[in-house]
């Protein structure tokens, strides 16, 4: 098997993981299952936002959010220690699924690990492929999820939201982040937020 089959195999592969998801979202007159266009959304925005990123990097944008539906957020205590549970306990996940799939289409362990690496976000603000995966996902979030987010909730929280999304992108993040095609009303929101 050539590099490009095994890489190509593994997208397969996170994207039939992802077409199991029961959740579908509607797009541009499509129902996809939810995880599997969140993938392909991924995919698009790291190609858009850093066209010459590593293969570590696609893998690992093409399987952030891997079954994430089976560990629902719903399954652990209201407020922040429940979240931070839920999310360490996805992260695991993640990586094991992902490793899983990665070692049975041929990779070896330092891919395998690179990958588990930028999936548990590392060393943020210092490793630049963790940098730019974190500078995708809130692109991703702020362009296709941040409108359907504000709409069930009040301002304070789309704002405490907002700081804490620009807080965690690199300067190209926020150009990148204020070129997106939002609502008049969400670059009004994000103005407000990245001004306090």
């Amino acid at each position: 098997m050539t590099s490009k089959e095994r890489y190509n195999e593994a997208i397969e592969q996170f994207d039939a993981a992802n077409k199991e998801d029961p959740n579908t979202e509607e797009w541009q007159g499509k129902s996809y299952p939810k995880e599997l266009l969140y993938a392909i959304r991924m995919t698009e925005k790291l190609n858009d936002f850093a066209p010459t990123a590593s293969e570590a990097l696609q893998l690992t944008a093409r399987c952030q959010h891997i079954q994430r539906w089976k560990i629902p957020r719903d399954t652990y205590e209201e407020g922040r220690k429940g979240y931070l549970r839920w999310r360490q306990d996805l992260q695991k996940f993640h990586v094991a699924k992902a490793s899983e799939i990665l070692e049975a289409v041929g990779y070896d362990q330092n891919m395998i690990d690179e990958v588990a690496f930028l999936l548990q976000k590392k060393q943020l603000k210092k490793n630049e492929d963790t940098q730019t995966l974190e500078d995708v996902i809130c692109l991703v979030f702020l362009e296709h999820y941040f409108e359907d987010f504000a709409a069930k909730h009040p301002e304070e929280k789309q704002l405490d939201v907002l700081r804490k999304t620009w807080r965690k992108m690199s300067t190209k993040g926020h150009e990148a982040a204020l070129q997106l095609p939002l609502s008049k009303q969400s670059q009004q929101t994000i103005a407000k937020a990245i001004q306090e």
